[in-house]
């Protein structure tokens, strides 16, 4: 017999439009006495840790390393240590699901975190429901993702979230666009992978809600460098602001050839317009860009302070690559870790009935959770106001409105 002493995770990793290479430690240590030491309980975490949707991935998983380290340091679940399996997906649909089928069937986890892209969990999550095991979905938003599973079809859905939903954030979008904005002629440029295509449908809804169809819908392709041609029609259009449903690399693409052709009109998106390799990508030609945000590192409550602190500590870094992703990354480990203690049990469908009926708050990075989920109801959040707006100002991502600030740092 062997004892348990020390958790360790180390990744190295280069990241695009972030110079350097980062040593990132994480340890937690838990006692084990003279008596046989207990099982680990096993979590799978998948995402992008390598390629263009990286920052998001790698975000996530540093959140969500920090959570579990933190929850290892107080004596783990049920006397156990929690284990994370991680493996990078590398934004592939195909690969995504084979590696939760892996996870699943050989290596014994007990429930899933992460998923970044759309189509990813999409494709892969069925292996969680089938299997019964619960996932809660850290940080992909595409609206169809908790509802792949309804009823009569399937009696309980295993798939939870905790990033706002390409719907929500539609109706955020567009209150921006309308209501605070004035504008009325609007243009959507969207990638064409499923994040994109479901993106531009709700932000289609939600312009008809309000009696306004898009003067311009512009597709275009992951690695498209020249959006000279979509930008030109789009402005031919009449277009007043561009609404965006795309990564990283491509939107600075927007944005740097919208600065080109001197065309300055607002680009107002989802949350991706946060990225990392937007925001250096683009440079000064980001500045002013605005989008929905679960979590924004510009100003926080004593909960959210600490969260920042763990962060530095643990990556060496003061900038998160994406506040949201590493935010929502470590409330879905808590939110987990508590439906577990709650069910005292790693059985799925317990795990399952606790999430649906969480008793005790979870205190999170974006909010406190009291009941966030049921059996009807599998987001987190699901109202406009729950999601602030922040602004590319400076360079890094900031509060758009100061009343959204101030709201942040209530307790």
């Amino acid at each position: 017999m062997h004892s348990f002493a020390t958790l360790r995770y180390r990744a190295r990793f280069l990241l695009p439009g972030f110079l350097g290479l980062v040593l990132c430690t994480l340890a937690a240590t838990v006692s084990a006495a003279d008596a046989p030491p207990p099982e680990s309980i096993r979590i799978g975490v998948t995402g992008p840790f390598t390629g263009a949707s990286s920052p998001m991935g790698i975000s996530m998983r540093e959140g969500i390393r920090i959570a579990a380290a933190k929850i290892n340091a107080s004596g783990g679940l049920l006397g156990r240590p929690v284990h994370l399996l991680e493996r990078d997906d590398e934004a592939s649909n195909e690969r995504g699901a084979r590696l939760i089928q892996e996870l699943i069937n050989k290596d014994g986890i007990i429930a899933g975190l992460g998923i970044v892209n759309t189509g990813v969990a999409l494709a892969s999550q069925r292996h969680y429901q089938l299997a019964r095991i619960p996932v809660i979905t850290s940080v992909a938003t595409g609206s169809l993702i908790t509802r792949q599973f309804l009823p009569p079809e399937f009696p309980d859905n295993y798939v939870f979230r905790v990033s706002a939903s390409d719907e929500l954030q539609a109706r955020v979008i567009v209150k921006e666009a309308i209501d605070r904005r004035g504008l009325s002629r609007l243009a959507i440029f969207h990638d064409a992978t499923n994040y994109g295509v479901q993106g531009s449908e709700d932000l289609i809804a939600a312009l008809k809600e309000r009696g306004i169809a898009p003067v311009a819908v512009e597709r275009f392709q992951l690695r498209q460098v020249d959006m000279s041609e979509l930008l030109a029609r789009a402005r031919s259009a009449g277009a007043e602001a561009v609404l965006t449903y795309g990564i990283g690399p491509e939107l600075a693409y927007i944005a740097n050839g919208m600065a080109r052709m001197n065309w300055r009109v607002p680009i107002i998106g989802s949350w991706t317009l946060a990225m990392s390799n937007f925001i250096d990508s683009a440079g000064p030609h980001a500045e002013g860009a605005r989008m929905p945000q679960t979590f924004i590192q510009d100003a926080g409550n004593p909960r959210q302070q600490a969260f920042l602190e763990a962060w530095r500590q643990s990556t060496g870094l003061e900038r998160i690559l994406v506040p949201p992703a590493a935010a929502q990354g470590y409330d879905s480990m808590l939110l987990l870790a508590a439906a577990i203690r709650q069910a005292g049990s790693v059985e799925g469908r317990r795990i399952h009935a606790a999430l649906e009926d969480l008793r005790t708050p979870v205190h999170g990075v974006i909010m406190t959770y009291r009941q966030p989920f049921s059996r009807t109801r599998h987001e987190t959040l699901t109202l406009p106001g729950q999601v602030p707006l922040g602004e590319v100002r400076n360079g890094r991502v900031v509060f758009a409105y100061d009343a959204d600030r101030k709201q942040a740092l209530k307790p």
